[in-house]
């Protein structure tokens, strides 16, 4: 499963980056992909650059674009099935920037 996963991020990933038109959709990067066993759903995982309204537009735009990135990993995939996709926000570079604030709090506080 794995390597399907990683097959489709990097699919997405070129898709987002070369053919999306879309104004909404900002600096995207597709940081992983969780597909279900049967291959019916996948989870796209993104990190959007940018303020909570630039994210949220992105979102916006990439689900109205799922049909095209859908078929574009159809057709270079070749899969049994081609999964629905399912956008979300990857927060992990957020918290972790939170968490070496609080941490940095904790130890200035304590010097």
């Amino acid at each position: 499963m794995r390597r399907v996963d990683e097959a489709v991020r990097e699919v997405l990933g070129d898709a987002v980056a070369k053919d999306l038109k879309d104004p909404r959709v900002g600096f995207v990067t597709v940081t992983e992909v969780r597909t279900s066993p049967d291959l019916r759903h996948a989870r796209v995982y993104i990190s959007v650059f940018g303020t909570d309204q630039e994210r949220a537009d992105t979102l916006a735009g990439l689900s109205s674009a799922h049909g095209i990135l859908q078929a574009r990993v159809a057709r270079e995939l070749r899969l049994k099935r081609t999964p629905t996709l399912e956008f979300a926000l990857d927060d992990t570079a957020q918290r972790a920037a939170r968490l070496e604030a609080l941490i940095e709090e904790v130890t200035e506080d304590g010097a």
